[in-house]
């Protein structure tokens, strides 16, 4: 059952505090999730979260850092000093453990490497922290479990388990040559049922699925989700097995890109939180504001300049924003799907087929709602010539749209520009100033104007 925060348990801990009761505080959380404790903590102030953050073990600590929002973590740590902070790093795998330093300044930063106690693990630390945070060497695990070709199953079997040890779970068995050059896998079962003095290079698994340090984690994110993997070990430029990824750091890839993608389709142009403040929220909202409003600004130019249309046939200003809204429409929709064949790889670049299909079902859909249109017209208005050059106009407005919201995706993708741009107030804004063109210039044309 999902951990719900209740008032009465906020009001009992902040007694506790108020008391300094650390014992019963301690009894209270000890059995809790690291999770549900750092959602706990996120509802009180910093002072309190401080509190209760130094009363309990860094066993059970460390883990509730990974989990506290960005601010409520950060101010935390400026509160514990450079020996605290390692006491907890020291309890965490090393990508976790990165990940708390690089957000630490330069100087906190050195001190608290310094005060780790086991200095393979600080070597291994300082060499994640070499990697861009958006790659494979940025989001690896260095724990692993690792044997040599060259030995036999007993020999292997002895050196899993030294290994194991710092290991959380073990995903797989990774086997690799002197130089540490990774040659495949080892199976579980075939460890288990086959003789001790059977060497590894007689029955490992010579496929496997890797990625360079140097690869995006979304390619890392979308190989394992392809391949079903729960973890993918990863190499460096000479093939050397250096670490691993699982699939929990997969996932907070997925949902940062996804976060990221929709931030970008509602027009914000960099990552924002809810807990941000004002300047930074206006910062990453007004410059798609801005660019709007100046396309907006043609779009009235356009419209003045069919002022003389408008005023004698004056229902053509009011279909307008019908005409606006579907042709965005289906223009997201549009693009949209093709974001979507880009982020799950099964669509990679242009394609006639598909083309061919969005503008038959913007076809299908142009020419029902001009039908609809044009009868609703006919029927308030009794100018069915005028309907007729609406209707018209929705139906290519809308191919427009398809066609637009449709290519300009690809092209962002071919471009390596994040293509989800165009799923947003790109295409309905861009989409407004070539509709209206296109309806007053097929206005003109029916109506002989």
């Amino acid at each position: 059952m999902e951990f719900k925060i209740s008032k009465a348990l906020i009001q009992e801990l902040e007694q506790h505090i108020v008391n300094k009761n650390d014992k019963e505080l301690e009894s209270l959380l000890n059995d809790m999730h690291h999770a549900d404790i750092a959602e706990i903590l996120d509802e009180l102030d910093f002072d309190e979260a401080t509190y209760i953050f130094k009363v309990l073990d860094s066993e059970k600590t460390a883990e509730i850092l990974l989990e506290l929002e960005d601010d409520l973590r950060e101010n935390i740590l400026s509160r514990l000093s450079p020996k605290e902070i390692a006491e907890e790093l020291d309890e965490l795998e090393t990508n976790d453990a990165a990940d708390i330093i690089a957000e630490l300044s330069q100087e906190i930063k050195a001190e608290v490497i310094s005060e780790l106690q086991d200095v393979e693990h600080a070597k291994d630390i300082v060499d994640l922290l070499r990697y861009d945070e958006d790659t494979a060497g940025g989001i690896m695990h260095k724990e692993l479990v690792k044997v040599n070709e060259n030995w036999n199953v007993l020999t292997c079997v002895k050196e899993m388990r030294i290994q194991a040890k710092d290991i959380s779970r073990v995903h797989s068995i990774y086997v690799v040559d002197d130089e540490d050059r990774l040659k495949g896998r080892l199976s579980l079962k075939d460890l288990l049922t086959t003789s001790t003095r059977t060497a590894i290079s007689d029955v490992y698994i010579r496929k496997l699925n890797s990625v360079n340090v140097d690869t995006e984690d979304v390619e890392v994110a979308r190989i394992m989700q392809k391949y079903d993997l729960e973890a993918i070990p990863v190499i460096d430029e000479l093939g050397r097995l250096v670490g691993r990824i699982t699939i929990d750091d997969i996932i907070d890839v997925i949902k940062d890109e996804a976060d990221k993608d929709y931030q970008l389709a509602a027009g914000i142009t960099q990552d924002v939180e809810t807990n941000d403040s004002i300047y930074e929220h206006t910062k990453a909202r007004l410059p798609w504001l801005l660019m709007g409003m100046l396309i907006e600004l043609i779009a009235s130019y356009v419209i003045k300049g069919n002022e003389a249309t408008s005023q004698k046939f004056y229902t053509l200003i009011i279909f307008m924003p019908l005409l606006s809204a579907t042709a965005g429409n289906i223009g997201v929709q549009a693009s949209a799907i093709i974001v979507q064949g880009l982020a799950n790889g099964t669509l990679k670049e242009f394609s006639r087929s598909y083309f061919s299909k969005e503008i038959a079902v913007a076809m299908i859909s142009g020419t029902i709602i001009a039908l609809l249109v044009l009868g609703y017209h006919t029927f308030m208005y009794g100018q069915f010539q005028v309907g007729m050059a609406i209707s018209i106009s929705i139906v290519v407005v809308i191919l427009f749209a398809a066609t637009l919201g449709t290519l300009v995706p690809l092209f962002l993708h071919k471009n390596n520009i994040d293509p989800a741009i165009a799923t947003g107030p790109f295409i309905t804004t861009t989409n407004d100033v070539f509709g209206i063109m296109i309806y007053f210039g097929i206005a003109n044309i029916i109506l002989g104007f």
